[in-house]
């Protein structure tokens, strides 16, 4: 070209376009708007990983809410499996979804949770406006949460109240709905949320406010019910009666609009009242109140109070407890024991006041707080508000109100003086019985005190116990924890001591003076007979326990050998370590409780085999599952219809022999000759065979009988907590004994009369009563004072017979005469016709 031309430089670059999402991709990455999203994208995965990080990873397994048991009180039954108390520390029963009324569930509903059935656990705007709302006022966030989030908070996360809380609440709501189905939510949470008056689950709030059953309310009452979530003091019926009515009439109103009812349904419902019950305070079953309460410590010491404990705790594992109390037979041995403290304690004045409450503001209240009451007859205890006059005003635990005048009280107070009306006070709580309409009478709770226990000896199984005149009053336990010396009840573990070492029921002892050294330190000492009566020089066995006469039992002991004799206390249980082998402990001076003199006595009558005194049969868990004692059977065949010609089932007896048996027997033997002519005779017109033996300790400051039948053994004392003298007069036949015919007159009452068995091996010869020595010309006859009677001897220990001279005479002429000879009828041909004595 020309000098003139120009040249061009011009680059170019081709680009290829790609296709796909990778095209895509490339195109948009570097546009401001896929930037923001990008970091926005990154901050919310940032912020998942630090709520899984610092929320979700630590928080509970929902897993477990699949066998979640919510805590459950344990209910004791009688020994014909009627339940007659529980233990709890709140009211609670566990009900299945299909258990629940639809109109309660709905109630529900429209108070919590409309849409419950339709979202996934999580209210989202709810959370947010509840945020925000929080943000505005510069609270926590409140409400807002779904019933499923409420089961997360009650049983997963707990009651703190934060967004951190709220966060826990909605993560785990969320993963609940994906592992419960929406009824077992609603069953959780019917269950499990607290209502007030100590009511968990709505089926117990049902009792605690309307006093029936949850099948039974009407719909204002379950309205009413639905109300209390969001905090039961603040509905309280009695404080907040109105508050409670309009809260109640908004849940109706919202059943109304969601279409749970109808308009009728809700104009009616509204128009009702409450509806609800007093508040009832927690008391004392009327039936074994003392033996319930052992129950309790025996299971606390297996199974432990609370969760923490196992999954049987006592007030919180929901165990079926089937003890062997009978309800007939403890109202039996309940009635005679306070019967008998009651006798005795008439006309020594008033005791004074059982206790004492604040009678400012809230009387009621106060009141309530002590748990006072008296369970006897009509009485009731009252509290004394303020004097009016010649009287006082008093106030009872339902909130009533009486007078208690003063001719009702003009009784003298003990150890002091002067009339029990002018030394009261404001606040005393008192024992009163009704009088004229609205008026009361004074009455005084026995000072003196006493324990009693009825055993069956076939099985060791306590059928009643009373430990005391009211367990709301003296929770000491005196059947069971009372030490006491068992006086002359002991006897009889003395002689059978005896009888195992050789002895015979007719050996002769003498009842005479009876001194030993007992070292230099201590001297000579010299026993005495009771009473100081004197002694009556040689007499049997059989004569010294029936009469009850220290002298032979000391001479008895001695030549025994304590050691033997305390070795046989120990191995009967009549006291856990050895007594020392002092000759004292003979005559009842070493320590025992009530429970284990009438455990030893079940033993002698057990034949010598070992019994353990049981008050539960067997602890079933929430499902049924036998848990206590281990390896524990059922008795296949025992509740057959009917019989089908088998053998009898039959328990497995591995009781160990802890007495000779022969020996055992031979003691119940003489033992039955105390009722019959001994210190217990007042039992002899009830015409059935019995053992049994009485005892008066040194002052006397305590009296003592135990014995009965082959069926039913029973045993008491009664006596002041601190040993004090009960007066001369006091004797175990005079005063213990009569309690044991009280209770005895019903409980024996259509039972067999069966006699005390004898176990094989034991020879029954007629013997002379005064003398001991076999007799053959005369029979024992049915008054108890003949002087022939049927004695018990082991083999070949009984005293022989010679040939009577009349005898011989008669074989002689038979002879003579060429004819067989008369066979004189002898005791095995008498036990043949008479069918056997055992």
């Amino acid at each position: 070209m020309s000098d003139g031309s120009t040249t061009s430089s011009v680059k170019m670059r081709i680009k290829r376009e790609i296709g796909g999402f990778k095209g895509l991709f490339g195109r948009v990455r570097h546009r401001w708007w896929f930037r923001i999203l990008a970091v926005l994208a990154l901050l919310a995965g940032l912020f998942v990983f630090l709520v899984w990080l610092f929320i979700a990873r630590n928080l509970p397994s929902v897993d477990t809410l699949k066998n979640y048991e919510p805590p459950l009180p344990t209910n004791v039954r009688s020994v014909e499996g009627l339940p007659i108390h529980s233990y709890a520390r709140e009211r609670r029963v566990q009900l299945s979804f299909a258990e629940y009324p639809k109109l309660l569930v709905e109630a529900y509903m429209s108070a919590e949770d409309k849409t419950f059935f339709e979202h996934h656990g999580v209210d989202f705007p709810g959370l947010a406006r509840a945020a925000f709302q929080g943000l505005i006022s510069g609270s926590t966030p409140r409400g807002t949460s779904t019933i499923t989030q409420q089961v997360a908070k009650n049983l997963l996360v707990g009651n703190e109240t934060s967004y951190l809380r709220k966060a826990k609440e909605g993560i785990l709501a969320w993963r609940m709905e994906d592992t419960l189905t929406k009824q077992q939510i609603m069953e959780l949470y019917l269950n499990s949320i607290e209502l007030g008056r100590n009511a968990g689950g709505v089926e117990a709030a049902s009792q605690a406010y309307f006093g029936k059953e949850l099948d039974k309310l009407n719909l204002p009452q379950m309205a009413y019910l639905a109300i209390l979530p969001k905090g039961p003091s603040n509905y309280d019926p009695e404080r907040h009666t109105q508050r409670a009515l309009d809260r109640r009439n908004w849940v109706l109103g919202q059943m109304l609009d969601n279409g749970f009812i109808d308009q009728a349904q809700h104009d009616a419902a509204v128009a009702s009242p409450l509806g609800t019950v007093p508040r009832q305070t927690p008391r004392f079953e009327r039936v074994g109140g003392y033996f319930v309460e052992e129950v309790r410590r025996q299971l606390i010491d297996k199974f432990g109070e609370t969760d923490e404990s196992g999954p049987y705790s006592v007030y919180s594992g929901g165990l079926w407890v089937r003890t062997s109390l009978d309800p007939k037979l403890q109202q039996y041995a309940q009635k005679a024991l306070r019967d008998g403290l009651l006798r005795y304690d008439r006309g020594r004045g008033w005791s004074g006041p059982i206790g004492h409450a604040d009678v400012g503001k809230s009387w009621l209240q106060s009141f309530l707080n002590t748990n006072i009451g008296v369970d006897y007859e009509d009485w009731r205890a009252g509290v004394l508000i303020e004097r009016a006059g010649d009287g006082w005003q008093i106030g009872f635990d339902d909130g009533t109100t009486g007078t208690l005048p003063k001719w009702g009280a003009t009784m003298p107070v003990r150890g002091q003086g002067g009339q029990a009306f002018d030394a009261f006070k404001p606040g005393d709580i008192v024992a009163v019985a009704p009088e004229a309409a609205g008026q009361w009478s004074l009455r005084s709770i026995p000072k003196v005190s006493g324990g009693m226990v009825v055993e069956d000896p076939r099985t060791g199984r306590i059928l009643a116990m009373q430990g005391g005149f009211d367990s709301r009053l003296q929770a000491f336990n005196r059947a069971t924890q009372a030490q006491r010396q068992p006086g002359s009840t002991i006897k009889p573990i003395v002689y059978a001591a005896a009888l195992e070492q050789g002895m015979t029921p007719t050996s002769i002892v003498v009842d005479g003076p009876f001194c030993v050294w007992q070292g230099a330190n201590l001297g000579q000492k010299c026993f005495r007979n009771f009473g100081n009566a004197r002694g009556a020089g040689p007499k049997t066995l059989r004569w010294g326990i029936e009469q009850s006469r220290n002298l032979m039992t000391v001479q008895i002991a001695n030549q025994t050998g304590m050691d033997h004799v305390v070795d046989l206390m120990q191995r009967i249980g009549v006291s856990r370590q050895k007594f020392p082998p002092y000759l004292s402990y003979a005559l009842g001076a070493g320590e025992t409780t009530v429970l284990r003199m009438v455990n030893a006595y079940s033993i002698l009558v057990n034949h010598g085999r070992a019994l353990n005194p049981s008050l539960i049969d067997f602890v079933q868990n929430r499902k049924g599952a036998v848990v206590w004692p281990e390896n524990w059977r059922p008795c296949e065949g025992c509740n057959a219809p009917d019989w089908k010609g088998g053998a009898m089932p039959r328990p497995v007896n591995r009781a160990k022999q802890v007495i000779d048996a022969l020996s055992a027997y031979q003691m119940v033997h003489i033992a039955e000759g105390v009722v019959q002519r001994g210190t217990a005779t007042v039992l002899r017109d009830m015409n059935r065979p019995m053992m049994g033996k009485t005892g008066t300790t040194s002052g006397p400051t305590d009296v003592w009988f135990v014995g009965g039948t082959p069926q039913m053994i029973g045993g008491l004392y009664i006596g002041y907590d601190t040993p004090t003298n009960l007066g001369g007069y006091a004797q175990g036949g005079s005063i213990a004994a009569p309690i044991f015919k009280e209770f005895a007159i019903p409980a024996f009452e259509g039972m067999e009369k069966v006699p005390f068995t004898a176990p094989q091996g034991i020879r029954m010869v007629r013997i002379d009563r005064a003398s001991g020595k076999p007799v053959t010309g005369a029979w024992p006859t049915s008054d108890p004072l003949s002087g022939v009677i049927w004695e018990a001897f082991k083999p070949d220990t009984e005293q022989r017979r010679g040939r009577r001279e009349q005898d011989e005479t008669q074989e002689t002429k038979a002879v003579e005469k060429k004819v067989a000879p008369k066979k004189q009828e002898g005791d095995s041909d008498f036990l043949q016709r008479e069918g056997g004595i055992y």
